[in-house]
């Protein structure tokens, strides 16, 4: 798919998703309500989400390992500038953007790199699941969000099962890559392609190592608790006229997973409408007033975006970057000029 077909199909989701978060709305209620909200709860509610950030840079040096040992110190600003990306540019540009500065920065191959980041992915995914499923004998999941969740699961979990398969038998990755796609590749084409997937086989190599695939999974949980935390805090802003808010901490963890899934669907910068229609439904569903629920989920989506878009365009500066270097790492995205 075209890039600019991907940004306008992105936007036309966001719009959907926007005119379904919007309908049956009373403006003055979520005035009032947005009016009444204790903002000092937004300080421990922005720091936990930078422990947060903090535990997804350790998981990803943990997951380069194989490749580079890079220090944590020299990932954050790449983790923050890659999560910058993905809030103001389209088609989650930033993951390609952090694996560019990493590149750049300590000469690790885009492309062993993006496909750690396509595998933090899919442990974001199995833990938002993993949320989903210990919420549900607390709570009773929206049956409109129940599509939703099958579909994940069987995707989420056919990814690991495919990404393991090909760490533990390359030798078969490399057999089926040369009797089907090598075989149909332009001449001119096969060695850059050869070396891009030699690249992808060495950043699966981190599920070559069991303790380190525990790990990783066990900080993604912390790291969505850690959010899960942050959802916690924004809610007791809105506590002291909410009448039926509070809801129970796992109704947050349902919450989270559900946005956190709904997210991966193509939208605006930033995931106008995808992050705050499914929290709203969420809400809703267990009693919450449409527009307190939406009054809360626009205050923390913001409280999500505002502080790490800062800090990773502070970073971006830091590093010397020029703004043109994001269409730079969009071109280099697959590698497939470059040498093996």
């Amino acid at each position: 798919m075209q890039q600019r077909t991907r940004v306008f199909l992105g936007l036309a989701i966001s719009a959907v998703f926007v005119y379904f978060a919007v309908r049956g709305l009373d403006l003055r209620k979520v005035a009032f309500w947005m009016g009444q909200a204790d903002y000092i709860w937004l300080a421990p509610a922005v720091l936990i989400y930078f422990v947060a950030v903090w535990g997804r840079t350790w998981r990803w040096h943990y997951m380069l390992r194989p490749i580079k040992v890079i220090s944590l110190r020299s990932l954050f600003p790449v983790v923050c500038i890659g999560y910058m990306g993905n809030n103001i540019f389209p088609v989650r540009a930033g993951e390609v953007l952090r694996t560019y500065v990493l590149k750049r920065k300590e000469g690790v191959s885009m492309s062993a790199s993006l496909t750690t980041v396509v595998v933090e992915r899919v442990f974001d995914g199995l833990v938002m699941l993993l949320f989903i499923f210990v919420a549900l004998p607390f709570v009773n999941l929206p049956g409109s969000l129940g599509g939703l969740v099958a579909v994940a699961s069987v995707l989420f979990l056919g990814a690991l099962a495919a990404f393991i398969g090909l760490a533990l038998r390359p030798q078969w990755a490399r057999w089926l890559y040369t009797n089907t796609l090598r075989r149909v590749l332009p001449a001119r084409l096969r060695k850059p392609v050869d070396g891009f997937f030699e690249r992808f086989l060495t950043g699966l190599e981190f599920f070559l190592r069991p303790r380190d695939v525990l790990m990783v999974f066990l900080t993604s949980v912390f790291i969505w608790l850690a959010e899960t935390g942050k959802y916690w805090f924004v809610m007791h802003a809105f506590d002291k006229q909410a009448g039926g808010f509070p809801v129970p901490f796992f109704v947050l963890m349902l919450m989270n997973g559900i946005v956190n899934l709904a997210t991966t669907i193509p939208s605006a910068p930033g995931y106008v409408g995808t992050f705050d229609t499914p929290g709203i439904a969420v809400l809703t569903a267990y009693g919450v007033d449409k527009n307190l629920a939406f009054g809360y989920t626009i205050v923390l989506h913001a409280a999500l975006w505002f502080p790490i878009t800062i800090l990773g365009a502070w970073f971006f500066r830091r590093e010397q970057l020029a703004w043109s270097e994001v269409s730079r790492a969009k071109a280099q995205r697959v590698e497939s000029l470059e040498s093996a």
